[in-house]
């Protein structure tokens, strides 16, 4: 699949992305929902980041056949899944800070309205993830990052209402707080594998045959 597409599909999800970040984040500080809250605050880390990406399809894009400007086309997208992959670690030890603050101190929920403000963001992340995903990713470092961006945003969505659910049938507000930490070790764990990808294009790595 062309660049072109890879810019077409990011830009859309970009779009598609923000909306849904204030939606949540809204809904959020109105339900006094950490999980809902966080995964608001989370899809706004990837609208950064998912923009980033589409930035470097712009750039890349235009500058491809240029004479005076010259550039490696594959350590540019690199550079923009490493950089991904950086603010995708800051916001879940973010998120793990402030799951462990909101265990020791738990807050009254309306559940209801945020588990279904959070069933939305997760159906909007399944479409992206469908949207961006395809054979090729896994050699288009810039694709992947929004990928795994996208998968990131479903991963908090599902702990957001699991966590939300079980607070509401057994009156345990701390399992909000559970799934938050839970969730940021697995994103630490996906942004450590793309930094190592990207990282190993950007100072061109190779492994001499034996």
């Amino acid at each position: 699949m062309k660049s072109s597409h890879f810019e077409k599909r990011t830009r859309i999800i970009v779009v598609l992305t923000a909306i849904t970040m204030a939606v949540e984040i809204t809904f959020g500080y109105y339900t006094n929902s950490m999980a809902l809250l966080a995964d608001g605050w989370h899809m706004g880390s990837h609208v950064f980041a998912l923009g980033l990406t589409w930035l470097a399809y712009v750039i890349s894009r235009r500058f491809a056949d240029s004479t005076r400007f010259r550039f490696d086309r594959e350590n540019f997208l690199a550079l923009s899944g490493y950089t991904s992959a950086l603010v995708l670690l800051g916001f879940a030890f973010f998120v793990g800070w402030e799951s462990v603050a909101r265990f020791l101190d738990p807050k009254p929920i309306m559940y209801i309205e945020a588990v279904i403000v959070a069933g939305i963001g997760l159906l909007v992340n399944m479409v992206s993830a469908w949207y961006l995903h395809h054979d090729h990713e896994h050699h288009d470092h810039n694709i992947r990052a929004a990928y795994l961006h996208v998968l990131a945003d479903g991963l908090t969505s599902v702990a957001a209402i699991v966590a939300l659910t079980g607070g509401m049938l057994f009156d345990l507000p701390a399992l909000d707080s559970v799934g938050g930490i839970i969730c940021s070790l697995v994103i630490v764990k996906w942004s450590f594998d793309l930094m190592g990808s990207s990282g190993k294009i950007l100072v061109n790595f190779k492994k001499d045959k034996i």
